[in-house]
């Protein structure tokens, strides 16, 4: 239920072809006996333009993707970001206020589709339409969006631009599905304006900043610190608010980043650390000290609200707008 508006126009009663919207599938849905001009001017043919119009609406949308002189070819002369690059055309074409996204780059391997989405991205800032984008890639999400709106069993949980997802998920599901995190389990021990004095497991008591109004003392919640924040050091030098000593379990090198995996007595979990650092003298069952910020911990409360959670339809949205 609810009510959909494109620039202040209730579109709710509007059978979906009159609506100012085109869609791209992730199967591009390219009709393989027709060429691609046919292909792109499909969607034209009942708006009654004089050839010339059409030939100059179809030459646009082909030098929007950069595909100007394949006006000739047919969907398996293609290659894969070709096809792709033709949907969007045959999407742009009718000049949409929106454009929707259906997992458009599913289909593309990893290389191809990171070198799309950045094709995307410049496509949407020269026609300045919105793209309502869908996909199941969290990165991909993060790296194209203005706003991202992230939805779990027709729920969306939250919607934020992509840095304030990351570093101010509103709840345990959007902090665990957005990038890697640590939990720790919490109590709250006192209430004092924006400030919250907080018992974290193996860390103590600290005094937190927070921006939750539906706190309350004695209430069970969960402490969340995202990886990259944590330092990781050989000796017990207390360079932050929280310093404490574990036993490194595992590391995974990935390039240009080490995932360490540290043992705490006491926690269920280890906790990750990610760094770029040569780790010297660190390996398997070193010991190791880990440095928090006060400033890097972030309150998350277990329950859902009526202030963290939304409803909606599918997964993961992308809003990428000018």
């Amino acid at each position: 239920s609810g009510s959909v508006f494109i620039d202040n126009l209730d579109v709710t009663d509007i059978t979906p072809n009159l609506r100012p919207t085109n869609m791209v599938f992730q199967n591009y849905a390219i009709f393989p006996h027709i060429n691609v001009k046919r292909n792109i001017e499909f969607g034209l043919r009942k708006e009654k333009l004089s050839k010339d119009e059409l030939n100059e609406r179809v030459q646009n949308a082909l030098k929007m993707v950069q595909l100007e002189g394949y006006e000739d070819r047919f969907s398996n002369q293609l290659s894969g970001g070709q096809r792709q690059r033709i949907a969007l055309a045959r999407a742009l074409v009718k000049q949409p206020k929106v454009l929707l996204l259906d997992e458009p780059l599913g289909a593309l391997d990893k290389k191809l589709r990171e070198e799309m989405q950045l094709e995307l991205r410049n496509l949407q800032r020269s026609v300045g339409i919105t793209f309502i984008f869908v996909t199941h890639d969290q990165e991909e999400a993060m790296t194209m969006s203005d706003r991202v709106a992230v939805m779990n069993k027709g729920k969306i949980l939250q919607i934020s631009p992509p840095r304030d997802l990351y570093d101010n998920p509103k709840n345990l599901f959007v902090g665990d599905f957005i990038g890697q995190i640590n939990f720790l389990d919490t109590q709250i021990i006192k209430i004092e304006g924006n400030n919250a004095k907080v018992l974290i497991n193996k860390l103590g008591e600290h005094e937190l900043v927070t921006n939750n109004n539906n706190l309350s003392q004695n209430e069970s919640i969960v402490c969340a610190i995202r990886p990259e924040t944590i330092i990781i050091s050989k000796t017990n030098e207390k360079i932050s608010d929280i310093c404490i000593k574990g036993v490194i379990a595992n590391t995974s090198f990935y390039g240009n980043m080490t995932y360490v995996y540290v043992n705490i007595e006491g926690l269920s979990k280890p906790i990750m650390v990610s760094t770029s650092d040569v780790l010297e003298g660190l390996s398997h069952n070193s010991d190791c000290y880990l440095n928090i910020n006060l400033k890097d911990i972030r309150i998350i409360q277990k329950k859902l609200t009526h202030n963290n959670i939304y409803y909606g339809s599918k997964i993961l949205i992308s809003i990428i707008k000018n």
